[in-house]
């Protein structure tokens, strides 16, 4: 166990960033299963920009590297295109 005050803070900061992080990451996983599953075109379409928002989102701050939120990207906009 920490014995510095500054210690047991960074300790409580980053459990609570930990959890912020992994919160975040669950919702867009979600939300990325869920676009996948829809196979209307109208809704795919208007749920897209949203999914796009949030793995920008993640990106930004570090949750996930820059290369899987584009290719994710790339995927699901080819995916929703393909829909008839």
């Amino acid at each position: 166990m920490a014995n510095h005050k500054s210690a047991i803070k960074r300790i409580r900061q980053s459990e609570k960033k930990r959890l912020l992080n992994k919160y975040f990451h669950k919702t867009t996983r979600n939300a990325v299963s869920k676009l996948k599953e829809l196979s209307d075109k109208k809704d795919a379409s208007t749920l897209l920009p949203k999914v796009v928002a949030m793995l920008d989102k993640l990106t930004k701050r570090n949750i996930i590297h820059k290369n899987k939120a584009s290719n994710l990207k790339s995927k699901l906009t080819k995916r929703v295109n393909a829909m008839s």
